[in-house]
């Protein structure tokens, strides 16, 4: 077996390389400050870390609208891509309040469900 896999594998990798490649990554744009989200997730009622700001936008520049502390009860609606980190949009069933948490600030990193932009 390994000796077939030695012959085949230049000749893959030669078609390979002729072939175009692209990744279905999710694009690198953050939600600029004042950017909402719709609903896109199905998930809910999750608890984040203690003490997680809700900003306004996928960047800690943008203002914090609120905080979510453990044990909160939030409805992830998806997330975005801001640098190196993922956001996730969500409303705090517990407060009211809707904004941007950083997901590795969520005790489950938050959404799965992308928001498309």
């Amino acid at each position: 077996m390994k000796r077939r896999l030695a012959a085949v594998l230049p000749a893959i990798a030669a078609v390979a390389v002729c072939l175009p490649f692209t990744l279905s990554t999710p694009a690198v744009a953050a939600a600029s400050c004042g950017t909402t989200a719709a609903d896109k997730d199905g998930s809910a009622w999750n608890a984040t870390a203690s003490g997680a700001n809700q900003r306004s936008g996928s960047s800690t520049s943008c203002v914090s609208k609120g905080i979510a502390y453990s044990g909160h009860r939030l409805d992830y609606h998806c997330y975005t891509v801001a640098g190196d980190y993922t956001w996730t949009y969500l409303r705090n069933d517990s407060t009211g309040v809707t904004g941007w948490v950083r997901d590795d600030l969520l005790s489950d990193y938050g959404s799965s469900v992308y928001c498309g932009f």
